[in-house]
């Protein structure tokens, strides 16, 4: 709805400096978002978007972002003088629909996952946290509408990489980069030794999504690479472990701009006179005493 919303005001925009090209994109992204996996019962046929129409769409995308032709205008922003003052009425009350999301998504996945699936609880959790966040605030739905447009915006069309990047792990799992990595990795990793292949695999995670950008990724290239010969085979509860795994991940996360989305759009909303590596020397101590604290409970954990 963010998408198709962007769509309709930069078509309004006629001082927009990439007005149709800019549309076009925000339209596509909306269209295979909400409609990629939409079925119709037309007769006895259920007509959904082929999936080759939709690798299309995606390299349109990305060529409408390699052209440079996706840009933004103005916002409908408040003023800065209003903004703290909300600021300083409000405190800490803002972090109730922050809180809410997570409690509410838990608790509805919990008990109601198999009726509506996990994603169903997550958009649950999300309209109850809207509404929590207009009753603190006193927001109204237009407000609610152009702030989602600016920060879906702002951060452009970096916005679709964690989901390229997951379809490229996939990728890369189907061309057998996993397994020229656990080849790679035997000589490094005695056979046998839990602690080593723990370290291994929470490393790797980390790196791999470091350099790829996105956990996503990374996790089905390094888990089928070593997560599984190397920590699952030798007794590892594969549940526990391929979470902790997954979570190393984002440890990695923290400590790169390729996951631009995560570390370079900040500096530019938050104004950080550092614009390429502000965010990332706050998170790097963080990452790198969570990634030890992963490695840890993993071999207390999964084993």
């Amino acid at each position: 709805m963010v998408a198709f919303y962007s769509v309709y005001v930069t078509l309004k925009d006629k001082n927009h400096p990439s007005r149709i090209p800019t549309a076009l994109f925000w339209g596509i992204l909306g269209v295979i978002f909400a409609f990629s996996r939409f079925g119709m019962i037309w007769g006895n046929k259920n007509i959904k978007i082929d999936d080759t129409l939709i690798g299309y769409l995606i390299v349109l995308l990305a060529i409408l972002s390699a052209l440079k032709l996706v840009k933004y205008n103005k916002f409908n922003e408040s003023s800065k003088e209003f903004k703290v003052e909300m600021s300083n009425k409000i405190g800490n009350k803002i972090f109730i629909p922050a809180l809410a999301l997570a409690i509410i998504a838990f608790v509805v996945a919990q008990y109601w996952t198999k009726q509506l699936g996990s994603l169903v609880a997550l958009g649950i959790a999300a309209i109850a946290a809207l509404i929590m966040a207009m009753i603190i605030t006193k927001g109204k739905t237009k407000e609610v509408a152009e702030d989602s447009r600016r920060l879906l915006e702002l951060v452009g069309p970096v916005s679709m990489l964690p989901q390229i990047l997951a379809a490229l792990g996939s990728v890369f799992t189907a061309a057998g980069v996993g397994a020229v990595i656990a080849d790679g990795i035997k000589g490094f990793v005695p056979e046998g030794n839990i602690l080593f292949g723990i370290i291994a695999y929470c490393l790797g995670m980390a790196l791999f999504t470091m350099i790829m950008g996105n956990a996503f990724a990374a996790f089905a290239v390094i888990t089928a690479g070593i997560g599984v010969p190397f920590v699952i085979a030798q007794g590892a509860n594969p549940i526990i472990a391929s979470m902790l795994g997954l979570t190393s991940g984002y440890c990695g996360t923290l400590m790169t701009p390729m996951a631009a989305n995560f570390n370079i759009v900040p500096t530019a909303i938050l104004e950080m006179k550092d614009k390429k590596y502000g965010v990332i020397k706050y998170q790097l101590p963080v990452a790198i005493i969570m990634l030890v604290i992963h490695i840890i409970l993993m071999y207390i954990w999964a084993f």
